[in-house]
């Protein structure tokens, strides 16, 4: 994907007192554990919700795990559509913060959005975004466990596995790439799961990028999802009236 002219890195705080990022071998059954650290995926869905566009791709460069990492396991009564329920066990991780590195790239899949490419517009929405906590709700993983967001210097403050040295964590879910993100010719017209092999490094993994995991697999065929005032789906920038003083609106 082509990169755009200036620099439009966000950094931010996220944090919550639960957060459950599914580890895929546990994800389909109905006992759950979290993956110790924040997955790719994850962070890229609660940079949706702060803020996102079809024109732009985000791209996670590194998160710093600022707090201990804490599990708790918990009861549920999950229902059947039979009736009825069981007791299952879910492994959570307890007092979340990390710090998140981020950059958009224009997405080359949708040349039909060439309109609405204005780099400092979008990162400046982004940022303001971030000042006021995302423009829909934050979940660490799971739609129980809420998160928070507020904007902060990617290298302040002290975290717990600053002196740590390095920690690999094996094999480890990556992502999902969709059709219309898709770089590698391979991976057009899929939905790819992305798997990689993190190192933690004085509590910073520096992530790689999406079309760089080796380790893929292709789900199933997928097309395009077509975006624009002609479908009713997309408004671009002009949603934002009256420039930088942007609206939470939908």
């Amino acid at each position: 994907m082509s990169k755009p002219t200036h620099e439009n890195i966000v950094e931010f705080k996220v944090y919550g007192e639960d957060a459950l990022f599914s580890d895929v071998l546990t994800r389909t059954g109905l006992e759950k554990y979290s993956y110790p650290i924040p997955t790719y995926e994850a962070l890229k869905g609660i940079l949706h919700s702060i803020y996102w566009k079809p024109t732009i791709v985000w791209y996670i460069d590194a998160v710093r795990v600022m707090n201990r990492i804490q599990t708790q396991r918990r009861g549920i009564r999950p229902i059947h559509y039979s009736g009825g329920n069981d007791l299952s066990y879910c492994t959570y991780l307890r007092d979340v913060c990390s710090h998140v590195r981020a950059h958009f790239e224009w997405n080359d899949n949708r040349p039909e959005q060439e309109h609405d490419r204005n780099e400092n517009k979008h990162h400046n929405i982004a940022k303001r975004m971030i000042e006021r906590g995302g423009r829909r709700d934050i979940f660490l993983g799971t739609r129980e466990c809420m998160g928070y967001v507020e904007p902060c210097a990617f290298e302040e403050g002290t975290g717990f596995y600053d002196h740590s040295g390095e920690l690999p964590y094996g094999l480890f879910y990556h992502g999902i790439t969709y059709a219309d993100e898709a770089v590698l010719p391979e991976d057009k017209g899929q939905m790819t799961v992305r798997f990689w092999n993190p190192i933690m490094k004085n509590g910073v993994i520096s992530f790689v990028r999406p079309e760089e995991c080796t380790i893929k697999r292709h789900i199933r065929e997928m097309e395009i999802k077509p975006f624009g005032e002609e479908h009713g789906n997309f408004k671009g920038l002009s949603e934002f009236l009256g420039g930088d003083d942007v609206a939470l609106g939908g």
